[in-house]
């Protein structure tokens, strides 16, 4: 027996009108005036078809940033054949994000939708974590740091580095270039002279 599905059937376009309208209001007025309205209208939808995908504005934030439509630059890890350099250039650039004023509403936004939507917290964790495959370039540069050998296990030190830099902002501590220095020490051993 096929199951038919009830109420109104949901619009591709209309999501993507969505979450493009909430990256562009986060980028012009920041999370705190992000609004469930302010997004409906200018989107060009109603609030029950927001309400068909997201249970909050956390949760359309933390959307966003897994489909790259907000801060896809900033969050991107380069990819300049050196590992060391790109991994410093990243976390710079979370460092940034951090300090800047929007930052610490953007965690606190991640934190809320992870906390209201396990399948939310695994997207974010695997995105977070994979960050351009995090653990990939990781591994593609054993044999060539210190810490990294055939054997390392990626995926978990891609989560910790990943984690450090989230315990850093929850806790408010800088992420200034000594701690960078000394993260990617503790991840990829010391840098060769």
């Amino acid at each position: 027996m096929a199951h038919t599905r009830s109420g109104p059937v949901r619009s591709e376009a209309a999501r993507r009108s969505i979450l493009a309208a909430a990256a562009e209001i986060f980028a012009e007025r920041g999370y705190d005036h992000l609004t469930i309205e302010g997004i409906a209208s200018r989107a060009g939808v109603g609030k029950q078809t927001i309400y068909r995908w997201w249970a909050s504005k956390s949760d359309i934030v933390a959307e966003c940033l897994l489909e790259r439509s907000l801060l896809p630059d900033e969050l991107t890890l380069p990819d300049t054949g050196d590992l060391r350099r790109d991994l410093t250039a990243w976390l710079r650039s979370i460092a940034a994000i951090m300090d800047g004023g929007q930052g610490e509403a953007l965690m606190r936004s991640l934190i809320a939708a992870a906390t209201e939507n396990a399948e939310i917290g695994r997207r974010l964790r695997d995105s977070l974590a994979d960050a351009d495959s995090l653990a990939g370039r990781l591994a593609s540069a054993a044999g060539t740091e210190p810490h990294l050998t055939a054997d390392t296990p990626f995926a978990e030190l891609s989560e910790a580095l990943v984690g450090a830099i989230v315990l850093r902002v929850l806790s408010r501590s800088p992420l200034d270039d000594a701690v960078i220095d000394r993260l990617l020490t503790a991840t990829l051993g010391p840098s060769r002279p």
